[in-house]
């Protein structure tokens, strides 16, 4: 089973933004994290960032064919892109959106989501464990279909 998760604009600042809010691990220490977690429970798994909505969309299309499952925290693009959303539609990927912050217990326009409607779940507010989870259910959810 292959996983891919999506990192998005300015989640490269990982451990450097707002501390406060996101902690003082970096993306590399999320990523190490995860494949670990991932290798853990016999999933294969691939990570991306990128800052440039483009390069997200093209990385969901290319995933259509190599890939069981998506999880994906596009950061700020979550609450204003609707080409990312329709990349996810389009592919038919199972796809788990994650935040590492609760974005309900935030400023009120990070409260809407282009992404939820067209993902099977969404987690917010757990941190790192948040992406551990998203790994875990998209196993589940891909074993049971």
């Amino acid at each position: 089973m292959k996983i891919l998760v999506i990192n998005g604009v300015n989640l490269n600042l990982l451990g450097v933004r707002e501390p406060e809010k996101y902690g003082t691990k970096s993306l590399q220490d999320l990523e190490n994290c995860l494949h670990t977690y991932a290798n853990d429970s016999g999933v294969e798994l691939e990570t991306f960032q990128s800052n440039f909505e483009g390069e997200i969309v093209e990385k969901i299309h290319s995933a259509r064919n190599d890939f069981d499952g998506l999880v994906i925290n596009a950061g700020a693009y979550t609450h204003t892109s609707v080409a990312i959303r329709d990349a996810i539609a389009g592919v038919g990927i199972p796809t788990v959106e994650v935040h590492l912050t609760n974005i309900y217990k935030r400023e009120e326009f990070r409260h809407h989501s282009y992404i939820a409607p067209v993902a099977i779940g969404q987690i917010s507010g757990l941190g790192f464990d948040g992406y551990k989870f998203a790994i875990s259910a998209l196993k589940n959810y891909i074993e049971r279909k």
